[in-house]
């Protein structure tokens, strides 16, 4: 009887394989919120990113219709199928945002909206018998839409650009960018970057300590592109018996996918082809953890209170009961 022979091969270079399985058999979610003026081609982008329709325009379709005096906030959600991967996709508008004349204020729902996420996951998170897999409805990125008709950043843009980077993934896009010529884009662009740097606004992709050279090439390249001059469509033109998508002008056609009209393909390649992962893995080690930090770091305060007003106004009671937590300080608006 020969002896068996001698296998050097362990197998545990199959765990992407296993991961990868368990990955596709549970699919993920994907959770993007919309914040610009009504007329930005908000929801026309992002229907132009995912290629199918998502979404519905919110904006003002008659000079009937009744202007919104407070900014809305409008969760779609669809699940999406590409090659056996499956996401489960929520779209999230804000239409009534920046449409006043006095906008102060206006980014309040937004930021609580967000905030609501994050504490609702948290609740779910503590609790004694909680999900095996919980639901995340946490903003894993913010497209903020610019106005091509400013000059720059205009105060609104800096005080909301300000407090949307501490909360979420903030992606700037140069909203409907045909309507500038290509001087006039290379020097918004410009303009932007300073008035960010000067502002100290940090937005997404984050610079890491875990970055190789090749994140790192990745990531200066984009933040070359930002803010992203962007062009969506949803309308298929032919040109020179070609079927393109694009937008029709009196001067030619703007083709979205031809990357020397717009930015839209560095756009959509940045979001889904190489930082989809990251932007979920940044929104939970990130944002969520700043935010889960700061609301135990209350409820711990909050239980020492507790304890010395009960020690207090117990007199000699033993203090071996713990006494009752409260409430979470942040307390989300709805479950999503």
């Amino acid at each position: 009887m020969t002896a068996p022979e001698v296998q050097d091969y362990v197998g545990f270079d199959t765990i992407t394989q296993q991961m990868e399985r368990k990955f596709l058999k549970r699919g993920f979610n994907l959770n993007v919120i919309l914040v610009g003026e009504s007329g930005m081609g908000k929801s026309t982008l992002v229907n132009s990113i995912f290629s199918t329709h998502l979404v519905d325009s919110q904006g003002r379709r008659t000079a009937q219709e009744v202007i919104r005096k407070t900014t809305e906030i409008l969760p779609v959600t669809q699940t999406l199928d590409e090659n056996g991967v499956r996401v489960r996709l929520t779209i999230i508008d804000t239409p009534g945002f920046g449409d006043q004349c006095n906008n102060e204020g206006c980014w309040v729902q937004v930021i609580k909206y967000i905030k609501d996420q994050h504490a609702a996951y948290l609740e779910r998170e503590l609790k004694p018998q909680r999900d095996r897999i919980i639901n995340d409805t946490r903003v894993h990125a913010c497209l903020y839409f610019l106005n091509p008709g400013s000059r720059g950043l205009r105060p609104l843009d800096v005080e909301v650009l300000k407090r949307l980077t501490e909360v979420t993934n903030v992606i700037p896009v140069i909203a409907k960018s045909d309507s500038m010529t290509l001087d006039e884009r290379t020097l918004f662009k410009r303009r932007v970057k300073e008035e960010m740097s000067f502002h100290r606004i940090s937005v997404y992709p984050y610079s890491s300590e875990d970055d190789d050279d090749e994140d790192r090439m990745l990531n200066a390249s984009i933040r070359e592109l930002v803010p992203f001059a962007v062009v969506g469509s949803e309308e298929t033109i032919d040109v020179d018996d070609k079927p393109v998508r694009g937008r029709r002008h009196g001067w030619g056609v703007i083709n979205i996918f031809d990357e020397t009209h717009c930015d839209f393909v560095h756009l959509r390649n940045f979001m889904l082809r190489t930082h989809l992962s990251d932007l979920v893995e940044v929104t939970a080690q990130r944002h969520y953890e700043q935010f889960r930090t700061s609301q135990l770091r209350q409820i711990k305060e909050l239980r020492a209170q507790q304890a010395a007003a009960a020690a207090a106004g117990g007199g000699g009671g033993s203090g071996s009961s713990q006494p009752p937590v409260g409430p979470l300080p942040h307390q989300p608006m709805a479950q999503v």
